[in-house]
Order: structure tokens, then C-alpha cells, then sequence
């Protein structure tokens, strides 16, 4: 994988992440892992749903 140089600061609230901060690393994590998203993609309450599909990612996004 290509280096990833984020911006912004890395809004993982997972501890111990081994991705924390390498936003590029952390969505193929999940895309090829789990066929989802990062937490950090949905607002705190969507978060702790726990459910990081893309139906869920656009419902937290429409009542946000």
C-alpha cells in the first residue's frame, strides 16, 4: 500500500488501534475485513451501534 499522509487528526476511539492515524490502511482494514467502514466515519451514536455497514453509514449521516 502507497504511504497515507492524513491531515487531520485520526478520530479512532478504539485503544490500541494498530492503524491509529493511517486512515488509508484503516478503511482497506475494514473494507477487506468486514466489508464496512471505520467507526470514525459515523457520529458517536452511530458509532456505538457497532453496525459499520453502508446502509448504516448513510442512515447515521440522514439524522445527523
Amino acid at each position: 500500500m502507497a504511504e497515507c499522509h492524513n491531515k487531520l487528526d485520526c478520530a479512532c476511539t478504539y485503544p490500541g488501534c494498530p492503524r491509529h492515524g493511517k486512515c488509508c490502511e484503516c478503511v482497506a482494514h475494514h473494507r477487506d475485513t468486514e466489508g464496512g467502514f471505520p467507526g470514525c466515519f459515523f457520529t458517536k451514536e452511530g458509532e456505538a451501534l457497532w453496525d459499520r455497514s453502508f446502509e448504516a453509514l448513510m442512515k447515521d449521516r440522514e439524522n445527523n
